[in-house]
């Protein structure tokens, strides 16, 4: 398995759960702080390409970073969305753990014994 990215954010109360989860069963991955190592855009892209609803499983719709914005997404190309993201990553749901293969946003218990395996 690649090594498992953990983007988090230490007062996200979804990313403590996730994190306790993963110390607790013994799972190896690497954490970086969402807001202070951004994911690039590049890795964004492959994020985004494990997802199964694109832009709806990523984007933190109901955080005050979207509602100030005001804009919509659906309307932007992606190059101008990825950018966004970047500029503004409290735009992104949290936590987002991948291996490359496979993508959990938010605390989800039963996704995370599968990751795990």
């Amino acid at each position: 398995m690649k090594e498992l990215i953990f983007y988090s954010y230490p007062s996200c109360t979804s990313c403590r759960k996730t994190k306790k989860w993963l110390v607790s069963n013994s799972v190896k991955f690497k954490e970086r702080h969402l807001f202070k190592d951004t994911p690039t855009k590049n890795e964004l892209l492959q994020i985004l390409s494990l997802t199964t609803d694109g832009l709806d499983e990523l984007l933190a719709t109901r955080g005050g970073t979207y509602k100030k914005l005001g804009i919509e997404f659906e309307d932007l190309p992606l190059s101008e969305v990825l950018k966004l993201m970047v500029d503004e990553p409290k735009l992104l749901r949290r936590p987002i753990l991948t291996d490359g293969k496979k993508l959990i946003v938010g605390f989800n218990p039963d996704a995370l014994k599968g990751i795990a395996k």
